[in-house]
């Protein structure tokens, strides 16, 4: 026998025999089964698919920070033979 509850009243619902044992919840159906597991599987293929497109993202990124890390050293290198053209021996390691 089941007692439906009024879902706004909140808490959990226990479903009892007259004689006080806990009813067993039915076993759910195979086509159950397979639905849960093909959700499953849908959320790891799409997790995976985000995983691909964050590593290529940052595999695009990879050769432009070795250009800005070329263009900043080039720079810094013109600004040291700055200096010294206009104050003669700068500190060289």
């Amino acid at each position: 026998m089941i007692f439906l509850r009024d879902p706004r009243l909140g808490g959990p619902t226990l479903d009892m025999t007259p004689d006080g044992e806990f009813v067993t919840p039915p076993r759910p159906t195979w086509s159950a089964k397979v639905m849960r597991y093909a959700i499953v599987v849908a959320l790891l293929a799409g997790m995976l698919a985000v995983a691909a497109l964050v590593l290529w993202a940052a595999l695009i990124l990879i050769p432009v920070a070795i250009g800005a890390a070329l263009v900043a050293y080039g720079l810094f290198r013109y600004r040291l033979w700055q200096a010294r053209k206009q104050r003669g021996a700068v500190y060289r390691p």
